[in-house]
């Protein structure tokens, strides 16, 4: 009689335990749904809060865009970004964190998370990544879309992996790894190029407002990709300003623009100008001084041009590895570049096509040193017979043409060749 008491009492536990367990997963499976729900709701609002409508209508009307342009769901690149994982940050910016997402067609993107903005710019907002997925340039980073169900819009980039011109130029004197002058002048005119086309031939004119070496990017092969639209601003055809927000990056902020908020071409030109002295000092555009003060480098760059010959101030590796007139060439550009007012600074168009032409120059004249390293043993192995042709020729101090360049001459002017007969 004990034992079948016992065992029944056992069985009611049982019962009572297994009946509990089931309420508790049934309670934490409505929990998860109704959680769910509300995510799936918020989702919908951000959407609706973002003009999403809107951007579908945008992309769906323009053939281009729908073909290249997607609006991502967040569960997309939450799963991307292993729920955006600290580990998968791989840069933070005045405009937000960047990320590094694997999609689930294994595509390799960045994706930028910006810091909270107006909801008044919301649609300025769409309107830009409308016109951005419009852009097919070779030099400009390609936007793939955007996820617009959180509070702010999520932007979804190709990934470069070379990081920025900034960190390569910039990086410790431990760094193993170092850009040539021709790389140096490659990235630069390639930069000039896309911020032409973003000014002039892109359907809507576009002001980047934030041009600077860190949004200099370089992919795997070293090609300069402009990135970072998140200042940036769209003008209708008929102006040639608009009055904005000053915004902007210390060292690089056209005063111009700064003292009056009218935004004009010139003031990506300015920016430019920075990004050349850059190029030639090696030093960031807010420095420490020998004396331990922070100086302007543009200021800084413009005063001791006054003062002193230039050899003094570019940087060891620069002077090692370009002429003299390269040198007085890049620095009466960025020079130029850097006036106050804005009338008197060339076009991105005038800047594109004297880099390009400081590099053709160059390319001929390496030409010309490799052929003429390839005559001397006609002539007995004696040099001097070759240098006064070669001076002569392009009116250049052959001291200045080092050995690395010559050898990798060809492969420098296959390089140029073939970027110039890519469209833009």
């Amino acid at each position: 009689m004990t034992s079948i008491i016992i065992t029944a009492g056992i069985s009611i536990g049982i019962s009572v335990g297994f009946g509990i367990l089931l309420f508790i997963l049934i309670v934490i499976f409505f929990i998860r749904r109704w959680k769910k729900d509300i995510q799936k709701k918020l989702r919908r609002k951000h959407f609706r809060q973002n003009h999403g409508l809107l951007l579908e209508q945008l992309i769906s009307s323009d053939e281009n865009a729908s073909d290249n342009t997607k609006i991502f769901s967040l569960p997309e690149l939450e799963k991307a970004t292993n729920n955006f994982d600290a580990t998968r940050i791989v840069g933070l910016g005045g405009h937000g964190m960047v990320y590094k997402g694997i999609l689930s067609d294994q595509r390799v993107v960045a994706i930028k998370k910006s810091k909270v903005i107006e909801q008044v710019e919301i649609s300025q907002f769409i309107n830009e990544v409308a016109i951005l997925s419009q852009i097919n340039h070779r030099n400009i980073v390609k936007l793939f879309g955007c996820c617009l169900e959180t509070e702010v819009p999520l932007l979804v980039y190709d990934f470069i992996p070379n990081g920025s011109l900034f960190g390569i130029l910039h990086a410790d004197t431990t760094s193993s790894f170092v850009l040539s002058w021709d790389d140096c002048l490659r990235i630069a005119a390639e930069a000039a190029g896309a911020l032409y086309y973003l000014h002039s031939a892109a359907s809507v004119s576009i002001f980047h407002r934030d041009v600077k070496s860190t949004n200099i990017l370089l992919d795997g092969n070293y090609t300069a990709k402009v990135s970072d639209f998140g200042a940036s601003r769209l003008v209708p055809i008929d102006q040639t300003h608009i009055i904005t927000n000053i915004q902007g990056t210390f060292g690089y902020l056209d005063p111009e623009y700064y003292h009056t908020g009218m935004l004009n071409e010139k003031s990506d030109v300015y920016s430019f100008g920075v990004v050349l002295v850059e190029l030639l000092l090696r030093k960031e555009p807010i420095f420490t001084s020998d004396s331990g003060l922070k100086q302007n480098l543009s200021n800084y760059f413009l005063w001791e041009m006054r003062e002193k010959p230039l050899a003094d101030i570019v940087a060891a590796q620069v002077l090692e590895e370009a002429t003299s007139e390269e040198i007085n060439d890049v620095a009466s550009l960025a020079e130029t570049c850097l006036r106050l007012r804005g009338v008197e600074r060339p076009t991105m168009k005038q800047v594109e096509v004297k880099l390009q032409h400081i590099r053709s120059k160059r390319l001929r004249s390496c030409q010309v040193a490799v052929t003429s390293e390839d005559m001397q043993p006609l002539f007995s192995g004696q040099r001097q017979v070759n240098l006064p042709l070669l001076g002569v020729q392009d009116g250049m101090d052959i001291a200045n043409l080092p050995s690395q360049r010559e050898q990798n001459c060809y492969s420098l002017e296959q390089e140029f060749m073939a970027s110039a007969t890519l469209p833009r």
